[in-house]
């Protein structure tokens, strides 16, 4: 009976885990990707609208982005929400297309990075956390309306901290990884 709810709840931590990547994508590490602008959404007539879906975002060059709104009323928008983001980055226009240089890391630039993946990690460990807590609240009513014994309960309360612990081992895995690529030169 309980193993549903771990299934239930190990896909949930699988979706956390798959969102904290997406994150990471979106932490530059000095090279031009298009990837750094997937977080950032545009109002487009009342509605926010991801970049991606507004405009094509190119790498020509390894240290520049070029993004091509279809509409270009958007340029203003779009620029104002990329110095809204935490990149840190400066577009400049010339009335057709944005380009946005990819300057290179400083160690003070690198290190805010650092403490930016640590907050995402952080982030992504409270939302394990929550998983968990709501996994052991469900297991602790079917303890109460007799669907477990202690026995019982017990021992998933025991596979769920397991599952737990695993993924927050992979967030930490996940967020040395991005720290070593930030920082090396």
């Amino acid at each position: 009976m309980y193993l549903d709810i771990h299934k239930e709840s190990e896909a949930k931590m699988k979706k956390t885990i798959e969102i904290y990547k997406e994150e990471l994508k979106s932490i530059r590490a000095g090279r031009a990707n298009p990837a750094l602008l997937d977080h950032i959404s545009i109002d487009y007539y009342g509605t926010l609208t991801p970049l991606k879906q507004l405009a094509s975002v190119t790498a020509p060059e390894p240290r520049l982005l070029v993004i091509q709104p279809w509409d270009i009323k958007l340029i203003p928008a779009i620029e104002k929400a990329i110095l809204k983001s935490d990149l840190g980055l400066n577009p400049s226009n010339d009335g057709k297309v944005i380009r946005l240089p990819i300057p290179l890391l400083t160690e003070e630039r690198r290190k805010e990075l650092v403490k930016l993946v640590r907050k995402s990690c952080e982030n992504a460990k409270v939302s394990i956390r929550n998983v968990r807590r709501e996994t052991l609240e469900t297991i602790k009513k079917m303890e109460k309306n007799k669907e477990l014994s202690e026995d019982d309960r017990k021992a998933a309360e025991n596979e769920t901290q397991k599952i737990t612990d695993k993924y927050i081992d992979m967030i930490d895995d996940l967020t040395k990884k991005k720290e070593e690529e930030l920082m090396e030169l």
